[in-house]
């Protein structure tokens, strides 16, 4: 038989599409293709050493600032072209710009950001998506405001 496609007739009556290979049969339909999941793993919240370990964690916060090199820049709020006011750029990537002011700017306001990058200044226009007070004591004592900003 030429036809790489065969029928195979199993015992229900039932008729499964398989292909030929190395003349040997395959039945597709009872091939499998995803792995099953894990276990899943019972965990016993109760347990002294796992509260223990659980109350020490207690007051931990994620703080990403560490891990891009602040740089000084330039923010213009509005389309209008008023004066510059001094920022730092906390993080950039995948189109978003972190930054810290000590200015409050309203979620929704239009920015550009002017900073230099490689020894050449660069702008970017973008919108202010989210905004909070910063969380460390010398954001509080310093008046800081971390906000996101979506690159256009």
């Amino acid at each position: 038989m030429d036809d790489p496609l065969v029928a195979k007739a199993v015992p229900n009556n039932t008729v499964n599409a398989g292909f030929r290979m190395n003349s040997e049969v395959w039945n597709i339909a009872n091939m499998t293709h995803a792995r099953k999941p894990p276990l899943r793993h019972q965990v016993n919240w109760d347990d002294p050493d796992l509260k223990s370990l659980l109350d020490k964690t207690d007051g931990w916060g994620l703080d990403n600032r560490g891990v891009f090199d602040p740089v000084e820049c330039e923010l213009h709020v509005g389309w209008g072209a008023g004066a510059a006011r001094s920022a730092t750029l906390v993080y950039e990537a995948n189109g978003v710009l972190v930054i810290e002011a000590d200015f409050i700017i309203p979620v929704s306001e239009h920015v550009r950001i002017d900073y230099m990058q490689a020894g050449a200044l660069r702008s970017s226009w973008g919108t202010v998506a989210e905004a909070r007070a910063g969380k460390r004591v010398e954001d509080h004592a310093n008046g800081i405001h971390v906000y996101w900003v979506h690159l256009r």
